[in-house]
């Protein structure tokens, strides 16, 4: 279900939360997706339990920063990666969340502007 095109009427609200829900669906799977990679790289280079690794993920994820220092090479190789992936995947996770909230005020205020235009 693609966004409709700015000369097309604005969805009604039952269409609208349809889409905001089918956006946070795949927002989560991005989210769950991003926490998965880092508590599977915490647990297995880091050497953490599952829990702690679950908290470093998180943690990262979120731009908090890391808890518990890692020991070995393929730890800190990991941490460092998984930091760098952890910010795009994070705004992904936000952009793709908030894209049809934008969109529906981009086109309101689209609307809005179209119907001065034409009273003029």
């Amino acid at each position: 279900m693609g966004l409709e095109h700015h000369k097309k009427p604005l969805l009604s609200r039952k269409q609208f939360f349809k889409r905001q829900l089918m956006y946070t669906g795949f927002s989560l799977i991005i989210l769950g997706g991003s926490i998965g990679i880092g508590v599977a790289g915490y647990h297995y280079t880091g050497n953490l339990p599952w829990l702690d690794s679950f908290l470093n993920a998180s943690m990262i994820l979120t731009g908090m920063g890391p808890v518990d220092k890692m020991n070995t090479t393929a730890g800190k190789l990991f941490a460092s990666f998984y930091a760098l992936f952890s910010g795009i995947s994070f705004l992904s996770f936000i952009a793709v969340l908030a894209t049809p909230v934008y969109h529906r005020f981009l086109h309101k205020l689209h609307l809005d502007i179209g119907e001065n235009c034409e009273d003029n």
